[in-house]
């Protein structure tokens, strides 16, 4: 048990948070009217956002619904592979140093 505590305690926070966004954003139901928001832009009550619309593309392009994706926002692929390759780094770097950076 002291292992597996030891093992935890060494991931580095940033890994957890990519990984948590990621199942996040395949919870995310992209066809309900009201989605929560931590958009600054929104909250302060600009109706427009260059990242608007991000999550909701990023979980209807984990749905495989590649079109409705695109339309929704174009950079979603490109989100997807660069959150996909910083987990990988992250991984790669917790297994070659203990420095995680």
């Amino acid at each position: 048990m002291k292992e597996i505590t030891l093992w935890f305690k060494r991931l580095p926070l940033e890994l957890i948070f990519w990984i948590g966004s990621l199942l996040a954003i395949l919870t995310i139901d992209p066809e309900a009217g009201h989605h929560f928001s931590l958009c600054p832009l929104d909250s302060m009550g600009f109706s427009w956002c260059p990242g608007c619309g991000l999550g909701r593309s990023m979980s209807l392009l984990a749905r495989g619904e590649i079109q409705a994706s695109w339309s929704m926002h174009p950079l979603a692929m490109l989100a997807f592979g660069v959150i996909l390759h910083r987990i990988w780094t992250l991984i790669k770097n917790l297994k070659t140093t203990h420095n995680y950076g």
